[in-house]
């Protein structure tokens, strides 16, 4: 028998499994909440990888850790992660951190519960039915079905996978032999899980085809009536267009009524409606049986490809009821706002060029040190300018004291992007970044 004095003794005792959450919920505090959303400190603590992993002992061991030790652990994994809810963490499409969303997502963890019968998740299947009608409602919608899914990713490959199964039902048992050579069409301003969507469903990353975009980043209905001409003639079937509402890297929505009416004319597929059950349901008995003592119509599991789905409507439910529409909407409305304000600051800088006005809260633009300003016509100049980002990319990290994304587009060198969405952001963080970055690239 092992030794019970060389492992935690959690198991049958309350008051130890009491006190273990209660002394880590004081570091999740402490660390990630009051430090981790505090400008006073670093958004990460930057560390090598072969250093990082000594400092944090990541092997696992056949013997377990005293409590004292595992708390430890809990405040290391936190103080070395990147602190996302920070108000100069600019790198991704999300930042911020919610307490009501936090505590959403606690409760669910507690819960430990998966979200695809009425009967084992009777709460979370009314509660997202009920964020979803709402949802749908924002749109114009009063109608639909839907389900949350843990990501954009995923997402875009149900709306693939429903248009193929509208086309062509039987490739839901017959596979590709069901199938002729298929073609959807996106903008070349689309997000990459397009294409990794298309290699997943076995089309083949050859049937995506790139619609032209605007210097803007949307969508030209013009040449996707082209490309579905171009398709056709080739021998291959359209079947889906998937448009943009906000770029991943310039923020540009396509011109959905344009696009919409192109699909009309040629009986494409745009928008996911009422399929996810007949593409998707496989009727498992042990799960979906139809003889069940309520309305078997609440059994959602059977829509979504996964089993065991997460819940994730609790969150975004708990901070809609804190802060109501009202509250969400001043949100946005706040976020444009610092947009709007950054923009300007932008313009007023030396050495800060924007690559576009932004029509959502991604503000694109390049910081030109010293040393390239006035050298525009240099033939190097847009190789020289390119490196800029990446070397102050990697001083602010290492430093701690922001992050922000950048990338190449097209032909432009890289440009720093800006994402304006921590509700806890205020005009001193956005100058701040502005200063920061001159500070940093005085000498590039």
């Amino acid at each position: 028998m092992a030794d019970s004095k060389t492992r935690p003794a959690l198991d049958g005792d309350p008051l130890a499994v009491e006190t273990l959450l209660q002394d880590v919920f004081g570091i999740v505090v402490d660390e990630a909440i009051r430090k981790g959303t505090s400008v006073s400190e670093k958004v990460c603590e930057w560390k090598e990888p072969e250093e990082l992993k000594q400092l944090l002992d990541l092997e696992l061991q056949s013997q377990g850790e005293s409590q004292e030790r595992i708390l430890e652990r809990c405040r290391a994994v936190i103080h070395y992660s990147v602190k996302t809810g920070h108000p100069r963490f600019f790198n991704q499409l999300f930042s911020g951190l919610d307490p009501h969303a936090l505590a959403g997502r606690i409760i669910t963890e507690s819960l430990n519960t998966s979200q695809y019968t009425y009967e084992i998740a009777p709460v979370f299947v009314l509660m997202e039915e009920e964020v979803l009608k709402k949802l749908r409602a924002l749109v114009g919608w009063s109608s639909g079905d839907g389900v949350f899914c843990p990501g954009g990713s995923i997402s875009n490959m149900y709306a693939m996978n429903l248009a193929r199964y509208q086309r062509y039902p039987d490739c839901k048992q017959r596979g590709l032999r069901a199938l002729p050579p298929l073609a959807l069409f996106t903008s070349k301003e689309c997000h990459y899980s397009i294409s990794k969507g298309a290699a997943f469903l076995g089309l083949g990353t050859d049937s995506v085809r790139m619609v032209k975009a605007d210097e803007r980043g949307k969508m030209i209905p013009e040449d996707l009536e082209r490309q579905i001409s171009l398709a056709e003639a080739e021998g291959s079937v359209p079947f889906l267009v998937s448009a943009t509402s906000g770029t991943t890297v310039l923020g540009a929505f396509d011109p959905l009524d344009a696009v919409a009416d192109v699909c009309q004319r040629h009986g494409l597929w745009l928008h996911v409606d009422d399929l996810l059950k007949r593409c998707h349901g496989s009727q498992a008995s042990y799960l979906f049986q139809q003889d069940k003592f309520y309305d078997v119509a609440l059994d959602t599991g059977d829509k979504v490809v996964q089993c065991g789905r997460r819940v994730d409507c609790l969150k975004l439910w708990l901070m809609w009821k804190a802060q109501g529409g009202q509250g969400l909407e001043q949100r946005i409305d706040q976020a444009f706002a610092l947009t709007r304000y950054l923009v300007e600051e932008i313009k007023k800088r030396e050495g800060f060029e924007l690559v576009m006005e932004p029509e959502f809260v991604n503000v694109c633009f390049w910081f030109v040190p010293p040393s390239l300003r006035g050298k525009e016509k240099s033939p190097d100049y847009s190789e020289r300018l390119s490196r800029v980002a990446p070397a102050l990319k990697e001083r602010m990290v290492k430093e701690g004291s922001m992050m922000i994304g950048y990338q190449p587009h097209g032909t432009r060198a890289n440009f720093f992007r800006v994402v304006v969405a921590n509700p806890t952001l205020a005009q001193v963080d956005l100058d701040f970044l502005l200063d920061e970055l001159e500070r940093l690239g005085q000498d590039l």
